[in-house]
C-alpha cells in the first residue's frame, strides 16, 4: 500500500514538472502544439532548420494570417499573398511584373514560395540570405507593399485578435517586429511541393508516359546540370544569354556584389510546379514554357558572362521539345496547389 501511495505520488509530481515545463514555453498558457518539419524522401537537409524558431501550430496559425493580410502593406490592398497566390504555386500568374502600391509595378516576376527551406539565399540576386528577414525588402519597398515595421506593429497592436494569437505563440501579448517575422517563417517554410507526378514516379507509385519517360532522359541530358533533383534548381546565378531590358536595366547579382563578372546573372528557378508559375524569367518576359525552350535552341546570346552550359545554345530538337515539354508538366504538384491548410481562412 506504501509503495502504491509513493508511486502515484510520483507520477502526480513528474506530470505537475510536465505542466510547469509547458507553462514556462508558453507563459502559463495551454501548451504548444509543436508541428514536425518533414524532409520529403530524397530531399537534402533543409538550410532552413527552425532551431531558433520552434514550429507551432499558434505560430503556423499566425504566420498564415500574416501572409493573408494587406494591413502589411500602405495601403492594406497588397498582403504578401497578392503576390504569391496558392493556386500559380505561390507565385504570380499571368503578369510579368507584379502590382504593388499606387499603380506602381515591381521589377522582377515573383518566384513561386515553395521549398523555400532550402534556399540558401532568396530573390533572383540573392539580395537576402535569411527566410526570416525576406519580407522587410517587399513590405518597406515603395513599389511594393510601402510599409513600414512601426506602422505594421502599431495596427497589429491594436487587434484584440493578433493580440491573442501572439500570445498563444509566444507566452504572452508582446507584439513586435522578431516574433512577426519568426512567425510569417514558419508558414512560408512548411510550403512544400514534393507530391507531383514526377515525386510518385520516384516512389514507385506512378509511372511516366512514353513521352514522359522520353523528355526525362531528355532533361537529365540537357537541363539538369542547372535544375538539379529533387529541387530542380543548384540554387545558384547564371547568365543565361538574355539581353538587358532597355527599360528595367537589371543586371541581376551584380547589383548585390558589385562585380563585372556577376552582370546578368539571376538565380536558376525551380523547374517545379512551372507549368502553374507562368510567366517565366526575372522579368516574366515569357509567356510560355515553350518560349523558354525555344531561347535556349535559338536566342541565347554570348557574352562575357554567359554560362559556358548555354553560351553555344543547346541543341533541341522539335521532338524533344515536345517530350521535354510532357516531362516537365509532371512536375505540377496539384497537391500543395489545392491544399486547404494554406489557403486563406481555412
Amino acid at each position: 500500500m506504501k509503495k502504491s501511495i509513493l508511486y502515484i505520488a510520483g507520477v502526480l509530481f513528474a506530470g505537475l514538472c510536465v505542466v510547469e515545463s509547458c507553462k514556462k514555453q508558453d507563459g502559463g498558457n495551454n501548451a504548444l502544439t509543436p508541428i514536425a518539419f518533414i524532409i520529403p524522401d530524397g530531399f537534402p537537409q533543409p538550410v532552413y532548420t527552425f532551431e531558433n524558431n520552434q514550429l507551432t501550430e499558434q505560430g503556423f496559425q499566425l504566420g498564415k494570417r500574416l501572409f493573408y493580410d494587406g494591413r502589411l502593406s500602405k495601403d492594406g490592398n497588397f498582403p504578401c499573398a497578392s503576390c504569391h497566390q496558392q493556386f500559380a504555386a505561390f507565385a504570380t500568374l499571368d503578369h510579368p511584373l507584379s502590382h504593388g502600391f499606387d499603380n506602381q509595378f515591381t521589377t522582377r516576376n515573383a518566384p513561386g514560395l515553395f521549398n523555400v527551406a532550402w534556399m540558401k539565399t532568396l530573390h533572383w540576386d540573392g539580395g537576402i540570405n535569411h527566410i526570416e528577414v525576406q519580407p522587410l525588402a517587399p513590405i518597406e519597398a515603395a513599389n511594393e507593399m510601402a510599409e513600414t515595421i512601426d506602422n505594421i506593429i502599431t495596427k497589429l497592436k491594436a487587434d484584440a485578435g493578433y493580440r491573442q494569437m501572439f500570445k498563444a505563440a509566444f507566452g504572452d501579448e508582446e507584439i513586435n517586429s522578431q516574433r512577426m517575422l519568426k512567425a510569417l517563417a514558419q508558414f512560408v517554410a512548411m510550403i512544400v511541393s514534393s507530391d507531383s507526378k514526377y515525386d510518385r514516379v520516384k516512389k514507385g507509385q506512378a509511372t511516366f508516359t512514353i513521352a514522359e519517360e522520353s523528355g526525362y532522359k531528355i532533361f537529365q541530358a540537357k537541363c539538369a546540370s542547372c535544375h538539379t533533383e529533387p529541387l530542380f534548381t543548384d540554387d545558384s546565378f547564371r547568365n543565361t544569354g538574355l539581353p538587358v531590358d532597355d527599360v528595367l536595366k537589371d543586371y541581376g547579382r551584380m547589383r548585390i556584389t558589385g562585380d563585372p563578372a556577376d552582370s546578368l546573372k539571376f538565380k536558376v528557378p525551380s523547374l517545379r510546379n512551372i507549368f502553374a508559375t507562368f510567366p517565366y524569367g526575372h522579368d516574366g518576359r515569357f509567356y510560355s514554357v515553350g518560349a523558354v525552350i525555344d531561347h535556349y535552341r535559338n536566342s541565347v546570346i554570348s557574352s562575357a558572362t554567359t554560362d559556358p552550359l548555354v553560351a553555344n545554345k543547346i541543341p533541341i530538337t522539335d521532338y524533344e521539345k515536345l517530350d521535354l515539354l510532357s516531362f516537365l508538366q509532371t512536375l505540377t504538384d496539384s497537391t500543395l496547389i489545392n491544399n486547404t491548410r494554406f489557403a486563406i481562412g481555412e
